[in-house]
């Protein structure tokens, strides 16, 4: 990667990041951390993935952070961070096959991942008719 290359993908990131935390701190969150996957498509940066989910991103209210922070508590959050730990505390780290989820840990991931959706878009989240696989195979259809 170039050094003019780099600067310029640094400059989406930032700006996605502000427009990100603008968005977020409405809705009376922060956007605490995130990735960005960037690619080429000739000369053109172009984002890939998802963009400020529960899956690349952290969020933390805003309205309790100050107090749970002077008390060196953890941040009531909107992320995905129970479920990494479900799994690390079963010995999975990405490698091998991972623990059978049960229900309620699919339930409660599911749970957070719809309230961070509510919360952002200040919609009620409704579900789709169609499986993920469906759409997708729907989309490259044409």
């Amino acid at each position: 990667m170039t050094a003019n290359l780099f600067d310029r993908c640094a400059d989406v990131c930032f700006r996605l990041f502000a427009r990100g935390t603008e968005l977020a701190a409405q809705r009376g969150l922060i956007l605490v951390d995130t990735k960005y996957e960037l690619g080429l498509l000739g000369d053109e940066i172009v984002l890939m993935d998802e963009v400020h989910t529960p899956d690349s991103s952290r969020y933390w209210y805003a309205d309790t952070y100050d107090e749970l922070f002077r008390k060196n508590k953890n941040q009531r959050a909107l992320d995905k961070e129970p479920l990494r730990e479900w799994m690390l505390e079963r010995g999975f780290r990405g490698d091998g096959q991972a623990p059978v989820m049960t229900d309620e840990v699919r339930i409660a991931t599911a749970t957070r991942y719809i309230l961070l959706a509510e919360e952002l878009t200040q919609r009620s989240f409704e579900a789709p008719e169609l499986t993920a696989a469906e759409r997708v195979a729907n989309i490259l259809r044409g």
